[in-house]
């Protein structure tokens, strides 16, 4: 019989996510599984929500992890508001606002799409403009930090109007969770959903949600029946929610040891100064990469710091680059979605990920990689970035 020639390598996670865990994190997922009902897991339940609502700033009592990853978190939000024939505007601005769409749509929502270029973010006014054109509207979606290009969308001034609209305001935190600050309850956010395997650096598996009073109001005046069971949080709530809890699903034991240790990791190095790290990290990175000689897809006031993407210079091949990134130096970076695939490389500064070592680790190979290939890179001045000099 043939053995298998699966190889398990250590890799330095530098894409889109996931990202490298915390050994810490890692060790959680070794300790002995308990049933999904056990006391003592129901304490640990109680605790990663209190965790979470440190995470997201809110008071929001329905905040919990959907067994689910990302994904299925962008589904049990929406699949809880949308009934057929709502009608809902989506912004979009990349790959993710245009998975929030399809998703509304197949729900049976009344979709309105307003699509700026990938890379930008929106403006309060063009927003404004545009639901004005589509009222009444039930609930207008956006992404925070736009995983398929690295830009962060400002919130505040968009809820404001939103809220003007008396409609509710949903939010993709996916990638900026952990990594740049999210309060939920300060920028009126309604619903929001995550995930783990970014700037948490826990696993993927688990999608952190949050409703508030107004978005839980919705859900429980619903005329219809939520079309997905497994995602219905009235349903979900009875599980999650301190007192009696009744059996909805067998929760992934292990995943939520590990967000519970993820989550400590972050309420021990504080948001502040997590926040600060990720900021002033992706500062240097960036301002290292534009000293190799590149050029980066997202004005500067609007970068994600846990996210940035690099234009790929001309007559450069991305997968070789990313290939030998991956062969010789065992570093993983994301290329580009969509219209952007072969235009941008996605490199990642994420939680356990985001540091210093690990950017000078990458500088030095992709230059050496970029050189290889004959295009100019001065790795020299971009080391002397990351020196200080």
């Amino acid at each position: 019989m043939e053995t298998s020639k699966v190889k398990f390598l250590e890799r330095t996670l530098m894409g889109p996510g996931p990202s490298n865990i915390d050994p810490r994190v890692n060790a959680a997922m070794t300790r002995p599984i308990m049933g999904h009902l056990d006391p003592e897991f129901l304490k640990l339940m109680d605790e990663n929500m209190i965790l979470l609502r440190k995470v997201f700033k809110t008071e929001n009592p329905l905040t919990f992890p959907i067994s689910a990853t990302g994904s299925g978190g962008m589904e049990a939000a929406l699949a809880n508001i949308i009934e057929p024939g709502d009608r809902v505007v989506i912004l979009v601005n990349g790959v993710f606002g245009e998975r929030m769409a399809d998703i509304a749509k197949r729900y049976g929502a009344e979709v309105k799409v307003l699509e700026i270029e990938w890379g930008k973010v929106f403006s309060p006014d063009e927003v404004k403009n545009f639901i004005s054109k589509h009222a009444p509207i039930k609930m207008v979606g956006i992404v925070h930090a736009e995983t398929s290009t690295g830009a962060l969308q400002p919130l505040e001034e968009i809820s404001y109007i939103v809220h003007n609209y008396n409609s509710l305001f949903l939010v993709d935190t996916v990638t900026s969770l952990g990594g740049t600050e999210v309060n939920l309850d300060q920028w009126g956010i309604d619903i929001t959903y995550s995930g783990t395997q970014k700037c948490l650096s826990c696993p993927p598996g688990l999608a952190p949600v949050s409703f508030n009073e107004k978005a839980v109001e919705a859900v429980n005046n619903r005329k219809n029946p939520i079309i997905s069971w497994y995602f219905d949080v009235s349903m979900l709530r009875k599980y999650w929610e301190t007192g009696e809890r009744f059996y909805h699903h067998t929760a992934p034991i292990t995943m939520n040891y590990a967000l519970w240790e993820a989550l400590k990791i972050v309420e021990e190095e504080g948001l502040e100064a997590r926040f600060e790290r990720h900021s002033k990290l992706s500062n240097l990175l960036q301002n290292a990469l534009e000293a190799l000689g590149l050029k980066l897809l997202v004005e500067k006031n609007y970068r994600a710091p846990m996210l940035t993407s690099v234009l790929i210079p001309e007559d450069i091949s991305d997968l070789d680059i990313r290939g030998k990134l991956l062969t010789q130096y065992s570093i993983e970076i994301g290329g580009g979605l969509r219209n952007l695939k072969g235009k941008i490389w996605r490199i990642g500064l994420m939680g356990y990920t985001c540091q210093k070592k690990n950017i000078a680790l990458l500088i030095s190979a992709l230059g050496q990689c970029l050189n290889d290939s004959g295009f100019k890179a001065d790795i020299n001045a971009a080391l002397s970035v990351l020196n200080g000099e």
